[in-house]
Order: C-alpha cells, then structure tokens, then sequence
C-alpha cells in the first residue's frame, strides 16, 4: 500500500522509522512517499501562505504550491491516487474509516497548514478527515495517525490479524482487559479465569469485560439492537451493577 503525503514539516513523519511500521517499509508492505509543499511554490522565498481574501486573522494556505504537488504526483503514477485532506471541519475518523482505507491501494493527504486553505484545494480532494472534535496547528499529527491506523490493517503488517480484531473498536467495543507476568503484582493478581485454560469461560470473560469496558467509558458505540442473547445477559448484569 502506498502514502504520498503533502506537507510543510516532512521531518515530523521520521517516527515511522521506528516499530511496526518501520518493519512494514521494510518488508514493502507499505510505502510512504514525503513531499515538501515549498519544494512546489514558485515564490523566491518558497513561501506557501497569504493574508485571506475579506480580511481576518491568521494566514491561508495557497492553492498553487499544493495543486502543483498534485500534479507532479499525478505525473509519476500516470493518475492521481485517493486523496485526503486533514481537516477540522472533515468527517470524523474511526476504526471502520481504517478499514476502509486499507482496502484502497494508494492514499495521498494533504496536511493542512496555518488558518486554513484555499477552498479550491477542495476541487482535487477526494474526503476530508478529522480526527476528533478539536484544532491542531498542522494536519501532520492527523495524516500520522490516519497512516499508522490504517496500516495496520494492511495483511502482514501485524503477526495476525488476530493482532487487531482484538483491539478497541475493531468491532465496536473497547478491548477487554489484558495482563502478562508477573500473575501477581503488589498483592493484584491476575483474574483465575484467565490462568484456567478453559478457552469457552475466557472467550466469554473477554466480551463480558469488552461490553462492561464500553457501556462505562462509551456506550454511544453499543448498538444495543443487535446484540445477541448472550450480550443482552451480559448487558443486563453490567446495568445492574453485577460482576
């Protein structure tokens, strides 16, 4: 799978020589391709912002730098790849958005900058993304997040894809609790049933907990009408306080 990202601070993406995803670059599972939007400005100074058109605060991110970007980017793969823009104002990002995305061969982002961004940025993007209900300075943290959730989704960048059906939201909920050793820890042990061998009582302690976890922390992501017998049990326990 292929990333080319736009950005103003390509240096901020080395922490993906690091880990799992340095490990999938390695072994060519995925690629991430890194652009600097000055390198495109036709400006002297490189310069890739202005004051905004009707007045107001702050500086705007000009469209030539980036729709040349684009295009260059078009020039070597002979199309223009998916393309996200990192965007307050975008659809909000998910598990099943990472899903999505890892279904897709090749992504390109666009990292917004400053204020914001000429609005005719928008004739070359495909979606936009937020990552939750707040503002950064830059949409490099948010193109970062985007790369390393989707890309572990993407076969064999993980040992299993056990690895990440597992985990918070894969299926909705939140993950169960998990432990390792020591079994016992400043007088906390480790739930007997986990040490029991018995795969049936662990599987279901393991939903009990991933149900209990998220009717807590966030029962907005419980679709109680598709619950089966078992989850109604356990979600009728958890409401009535029982272990």
């Amino acid at each position: 799978m292929i990333f080319d990202v736009l950005t103003l601070f390509p240096e901020m993406f080395d922490l993906f020589n690091y880990s799992i995803i340095s490990r999938a670059k390695e072994n060519h599972l995925i690629s991430i391709n890194l652009y600097n939007i000055r390198d495109f400005s036709k400006d002297k100074h490189k310069k890739v912002d202005d004051y905004p058109y009707g007045g107001g605060a702050g500086m705007i991110m000009q469209v030539q730098p980036i729709y040349d970007a684009v295009q260059h980017i078009k020039e070597i793969y002979g199309y223009k790849p998916y393309t996200i823009l990192t965007s307050p104002s975008g659809k909000r990002f998910n598990q099943q958005s990472a899903k999505e995305l890892a279904a897709k061969n090749h992504i390109m982002l666009i990292c917004g900058h400053y204020e914001g961004i000429d609005e005719r940025v928008m004739s070359l993007v495909d979606s936009k993304i937020s990552i939750g209900d707040f503002v950064l300075t830059g949409g490099e943290i948010p193109a970062m997040a985007i790369i390393d959730s989707t890309s572990r989704i993407v076969d064999g960048v993980l040992s299993s894809n056990e690895s990440y059906e597992n985990e918070s939201f894969y299926d909705g909920l939140l993950e169960y609790p998990q432990y390792t050793r020591p079994e016992v820890f400043n007088d906390q042990k480790v739930p007997e049933i986990l040490l029991s061998g018995h795969h049936e009582n662990i599987r279901k302690w393991r939903r009990y907990h991933s149900l209990k976890t998220t009717y807590e922390n966030r029962p907005d992501l419980i679709d109680f009408n598709s619950l089966n017998k078992e989850d109604k049990i356990f979600i009728k326990k958890i409401s009535n306080g029982k272990k």
